[in-house]
């Protein structure tokens, strides 16, 4: 790991919150952890071992209540999809969400994306990686905590396969500048026009019943791996 991504993995991008979690969202975290979810720490993950199958693996970071990743899940099933996020009622919900549909190409992490990345990711092992409406941290003594960065660039870079994806979304402008700028200065992408399909999120419908405007990015990873 480069020495700007060690500084990133120790910048939290993320702030925890209380939420109480519901019974319903308790209790398919009790029946369904040990078959769909897995504690971030730092040990390596095998994804073909981790999904049962051979598949191109997709990390999504951030799943708010899990709606938007279980679309996803069911439409693409050619696909494996590592959902991480840190708030346990969301986490709850997408158990829950997986259990009702009966979708097994999804797997739940719990802890820091960043440390997923840099520690237990082999490099080149994602076809894609999804960051819909992360946290703009929009204060400017806040905005070293933005996901979109230089070092995140580098990790999200080392763990695509060329030719892979990076899609951002977000309805703050200058967030999504951010993003442009980070991704086109970055010697390992190269923006697309062509933005994959993805189902609304509920906090994208909020935003759109108040007159705020969504914005995809997305890059690709050039070239071959140093």
């Amino acid at each position: 790991m480069s020495g700007e991504a060690e500084v990133r993995a120790a910048v939290r991008t993320y702030k925890r919150r209380g939420s109480r979690i519901t019974p319903g969202q308790a209790g398919a975290r009790d029946r369904l952890w040990d078959a769909y979810g897995l504690t971030v720490g730092c040990e390596p993950l095998d994804l073909p071992t981790l999904f049962g199958r051979e598949a191109p693996v997709v990390l999504e970071i951030g799943f708010g209540m899990g709606e938007t990743t279980a679309a996803m899940a069911e439409a693409q099933p050619d696909l494996d999809l590592l959902a991480v996020d840190v708030h346990a009622p969301g986490i709850g919900a997408l158990l829950r969400l997986l259990e009702q549909r009966a979708l097994t190409n999804v797997r739940v992490a719990d802890g820091d994306a960043i440390t997923l990345m840099a520690e237990m990711l082999p490099r080149a092992s994602l076809h894609e990686v999804r960051v819909f409406f992360p946290d703009p941290w929009p204060k400017r003594r806040h905005w070293k905590r933005r996901l979109a960065s230089n070092g995140f660039a580098d990790l999200v870079a080392e763990t695509l396969e060329p030719g892979g994806l990076l899609h951002v979304a977000t309805d703050w402008p200058p967030y999504a500048d951010q993003v442009r700028r980070v991704l086109t200065e970055h010697p390992d992408f190269e923006r697309t026009d062509r933005v994959p399909w993805r189902p609304r999120t509920r906090f994208e419908e909020t935003g759109l019943a108040a007159g705020r405007s969504s914005y995809d990015v997305v890059s690709r990873r050039t070239g071959n791996l140093g």
